[in-house]
C-alpha cells in the first residue's frame, strides 16, 4: 500500500505534495482499479483536496493541489491561461543542437500506439516548450525546460522530436537505464555482481511551480529536491564523461 508523499507546502487553501516517480496521480484511463496518488491523499490526509493538474506516472516532483473550490477554481484558471511556470530537470540521452531553444510542434494521440502522443503538422494542438542546456557531456545532457503549453507526454515528445530523448523513456526513447558502463571506460563487473542503474526510472522531474496564490494574490514559487538519482547520476557524467 502506497504511503502518502512528503508535503512541500501546506496552507489554508493549498497543499503540494513531492510525488514520486511510478506513482499515478488520478485514476486510471483504462484499469480504474489502480491505485493512485490521490486515492492515497483522500485517505491518508483530506477527502476535500485535489489536484489542479497532473504529471506523468513515471515523472516526479512538485503536484499542486487545492483544498476548497475557491483555490481549485482560481489554480485552475491560471493553468488553463497559462499563466503558471512550470520548471523541470531532464537528463537525456543526447544533446540539444542549440543551448537555448523553443520548439513549437503541434501534438495528437497517435493512433498506432494507444496512451502515447506524437507530432502532428496538420491536425494536431498547438504545443510549445523552451528549453536550456544547463550542462553537457558526451552524448548526455541536463536541460531546464519550461513547457508553455500543457499536452500530455509534451517534454517526452518534444525532446524526443530533436533527438534528444529523456533517459529511460520507455514510450519516446529507447527505456534502457544509465548505467555506469555505459560511461565508464574500461569498466570491469564484480565477480557474481549484477550491475545496478544509476538512474532507472524516467530522469524527468517537475523541479518547481509558480503562481499566483488565490487568496493573498502573492506570487508564490514551491520547489522539490533534486532526486537522489539524479545527483548520482551527474556525478559520474561529470567523472567519466566529461568533455
Amino acid at each position: 500500500m502506497a504511503q502518502l508523499p512528503p508535503i512541500l507546502f501546506e496552507d489554508d487553501s493549498i497543499v503540494a505534495f513531492d510525488k514520486p516517480s511510478g506513482m499515478l496521480v488520478a485514476p486510471d484511463r483504462w484499469d480504474k482499479e489502480r491505485e493512485n496518488m490521490m486515492d492515497v491523499v483522500h485517505r491518508d490526509f483530506s477527502p476535500d483536496v485535489f489536484n489542479v493538474h497532473r504529471l506523468d506516472m513515471e515523472t516526479s516532483g512538485v503536484l499542486l493541489c487545492s483544498k476548497n473550490r475557491k483555490a481549485h477554481d482560481s489554480l485552475s484558471g491560471q493553468f488553463q491561461d497559462r499563466k503558471v511556470e512550470k520548471r523541470y530537470l531532464a537528463l537525456t540521452r543526447g544533446v540539444p543542437p542549440e543551448r537555448v531553444m523553443t520548439i513549437k510542434r503541434p501534438m495528437m494521440e497517435d493512433d498506432r500506439y494507444p496512451g502515447r502522443m506524437r507530432c502532428s503538422r496538420n491536425t494536431g494542438k498547438p504545443a510549445e516548450t523552451l528549453l536550456c542546456l544547463l550542462t553537457q557531456w558526451r552524448g548526455y545532457a541536463l536541460l531546464e525546460v519550461f513547457p508553455k503549453t500543457g499536452r500530455t507526454h509534451q517534454i517526452r515528445v518534444h525532446l524526443t522530436s530533436i533527438r534528444c530523448p529523456v533517459l529511460a523513456d520507455p514510450l519516446y526513447g529507447d527505456g534502457k537505464p544509465l548505467m555506469l558502463s555505459d560511461i565508464k571506460h574500461g569498466y570491469k563487473k564484480k565477480k557474481d555482481e549484477e550491475e545496478r542503474p544509476l538512474i532507472g526510472r524516467l530522469a524527468l522531474h517537475a523541479e518547481s511551480i509558480t503562481f499566483v496564490h488565490p487568496v493573498t494574490g502573492e506570487t508564490v514559487t514551491i520547489c522539490s529536491p533534486m532526486p537522489k538519482s539524479f545527483e548520482v547520476s551527474i556525478k559520474y557524467l561529470k567523472r567519466f564523461a566529461g568533455m
